[in-house]
């Protein structure tokens, strides 16, 4: 079992950056490829981005590519996503979420575990 908490969500201007957080408890964090997700209001959650166990393998949706990075750190069991150049399109509720296998996906189906989301919030 593995339980995931986001941190490092709030209100942004346009332009400017915020850095989420993942922390993730179980002995066997480093054994999942971990993604994150992203839920605006009145939409269907959609995929951002994914990192394979090692952090050899990271994929992102075209809607990102160039400005979120993410990243984990195997030691503490916390994945990160830095989010630079943020839109008011990014405005959404991200989650955290993980899955039983070493390499990244990007449906929602295939991942097990998931936080409870926190909020990002840019304004123009």
């Amino acid at each position: 079992q593995v339980q995931l908490v986001e941190s490092g969500g709030g209100l942004v201007q346009a332009g400017g950056s915020l850095r989420l957080s993942c922390a993730a408890s179980g002995r066997t964090f480093s054994r999942y490829a971990m993604g994150w997700f992203r839920q605006a209001p009145g939409k269907e959650r959609e995929f951002v981005s994914a990192i394979s166990w090692s952090g050899g393998s990271t994929d992102y949706a075209d809607s990102v590519k160039g400005r979120f990075t993410i990243s984990r750190d195997n030691v503490k069991n916390t994945v990160y996503l830095q989010m630079n150049s943020l839109k008011p399109e990014d405005t959404a509720v991200y989650y955290c979420a993980g899955r039983s296998r070493t390499y990244t996906g990007q449906r929602e189906r295939e991942y097990d575990y998931w936080g409870q989301g926190t909020q990002v919030t840019v304004s123009s």
